[in-house]
């Protein structure tokens, strides 16, 4: 009969003691799949890279630092670059930082990974992508109209805390337009590096430059009022809206207590959510909704792999079964 040899060594004294069991059957462990498919959508500077869905094969016990690295070596780009965050259909999410786990990762929404523009840059400038059309018909100069009436919260720094405005932030946005059930994203989500003390109309001229792609026309400032709203996205506090009276609406309270919470890995930043009333929407963007994105090879790939039912051969089912454990020795009662 054959028979097996088990070797048990202690890891103190390293004496080991050979025992051999003779067999005519034997159960082997199946080894279970490491890793599952998730996709991620690159928003990168270079704009090959721009709104590109690429597959990974991410690990199951894994953490967000891994899913970090994974994208830095797609995207060609530093890890400490690399912003995390779920972005649904409706706006930003959240932002994963490196600690979490990563089984929960995607779930709730398509994870995308953004890269800051440069520390820095003259007049920012959003290049044509997948999902901006590289011609739009010109339409004549559309006049500003007065902007949606704001709630009564509406955050200004000089209610709450004066700060010295100083240096320069990161802001993740993304535009919507309609209220309720028919609140939806639209076009494509931006990262901006802006003053701290930028007053509202240079903010809202800087927004309007980077969606100049998508914009129909020329939109040339008349009047007075804002074009939309702007709220902090992706906290679990009441709403926060900054104020178009606010000379520095970047250094209100709100703003530092969302770069405080950011978690670690990738630069701090603050998550916004651009509200547009859906008659200004239609006149300044026509029926444009989310950017399209192209999937890489990588993303068929992924799907195939983990797809289809999990196989494994005879000889991987006794490498794990001769596979070295350690034997923790039974508490003393």
């Amino acid at each position: 009969h054959p028979s097996a040899r088990s070797s048990l060594t202690c890891p103190h004294c390293l004496k080991q003691s050979n025992t051999f069991d003779p067999f005519l059957c034997i159960s082997l462990p199946i080894p279970l799949r490491q890793t599952r498919a998730l996709n991620v959508t690159l928003v990168l500077q270079c704009e090959r890279w721009r709104f590109v869905r690429v597959g990974l094969a991410v690990p199951l016990l894994g953490t967000v630092a891994d899913l970090r690295e994974m994208v830095a070596r797609e995207g060609r780009v530093p890890a400490e670059q690399v912003i995390l965050a779920e972005v649904s259909p409706r706006g930003l999410l959240r932002s994963l930082s490196d600690p979490e786990a990563l089984r929960a990762a995607g779930e709730a929404a398509p994870v995308y990974a953004f890269q800051p523009p440069p520390a820095r840059r003259a007049a920012p400038r959003f290049p044509h992508s997948a999902g901006c059309p590289r011609s739009l018909p010109t339409s004549p100069a559309v006049p500003r109209p007065e902007g949606p009436r704001l709630l009564p919260s509406a955050a200004r720094s000089s209610d709450c805390l004066h700060r010295t405005p100083g240096g320069r932030i990161l802001l993740l946005l993304c535009n919507t337009a309609g209220t309720g059930p028919q609140l939806a994203r639209f076009g494509p989500p931006l990262v901006l590096r802006e003053e701290r003390g930028v007053s509202w109309e240079q903010l809202q001229q800087n927004i309007l430059t980077q969606l100049r792609g998508v914009l129909r026309g020329e939109v040339r400032p008349q009047g007075t009022g804002a074009l939309f709203r702007i709220r902090l996205a992706g906290g679990s506090a009441p709403c926060t809206y900054l104020s178009p009276q606010d000379p520095r609406p970047l250094c209100h309270p709100a703003i530092d207590r969302a770069l405080q919470l950011c978690g670690a890995g990738g630069p701090p930043h603050v998550k916004l959510t651009v509200e547009w009333d859906t008659s200004t929407k239609e006149r300044l963007f026509g029926s444009i909704q989310e950017e399209v994105v192209q999937d890489a090879e990588s993303v068929r790939r992924q799907q195939q792999a983990h797809g289809q039912q999990h196989s494994c051969t005879l000889d991987e089912c006794f490498q794990l079964y001769t596979k070295e454990e350690q034997v923790r020795a039974p508490r003393q009662a």
